[in-house]
């Protein structure tokens, strides 16, 4: 049975949250707003949105008086930390994570540890692409080395 490319990407927008490690938002939009929108379009009530998306910026370290600004005037840091407090707000059952700790220092890493470790442990299935042995080692359930695996095929196919 095949399902229609609308209904597909409504599917997606519920259950897969992606967090790259480059943070795409429209220009000029506060970062509350940044951070709510995919609660928002998922059906969320506005009230909720906001406590859930404050309660991830607090925890993420992005200051109060930072939230009603554009986060393209942020840091590289704090543009990551909203892109992963926009991720980690939504609640998708599926989250795949890009390098989810570049750009942070080790206070906003052991942060972004506790929130995937958090978050696994309430059933949400994380695909996480990382280069840090020790994110990976605290974050990872099974790990697959695409550098070796990458040799691997090429000396299959030579």
């Amino acid at each position: 049975m095949a399902i229609h490319p609308h209904q597909l990407r409504q599917l997606r927008e519920i259950f897969i949250g992606y967090v790259s490690q480059f943070l795409r938002a429209i220009p000029r939009t506060p970062t509350l707003e940044v951070v709510i929108e995919p609660l928002i379009r998922r059906g969320e009530e506005r009230e909720r949105a906001l406590l859930r998306a404050s309660h991830f910026l607090h925890r993420l370290r992005i200051p109060n008086h930072l939230w009603a600004l554009p986060p393209a005037t942020f840091s590289g840091g704090e543009q990551q930390r909203v892109n992963l407090a926009r991720g980690f707000a939504a609640g998708h059952p599926i989250l795949l994570l890009d390098e989810p700790t570049a750009s942070l220092d080790k206070a906003n890493r052991d942060t972004v540890v506790e929130l995937i470790q958090e978050s696994r442990a309430v059933g949400t299935a994380i695909i996480e692409i990382c280069h840090d042995e020790e994110v990976r080692s605290a974050t990872a359930t099974r790990s697959l080395d695409l550098a070796s695996r990458a040799i691997s095929d090429m000396e299959y196919h030579s």
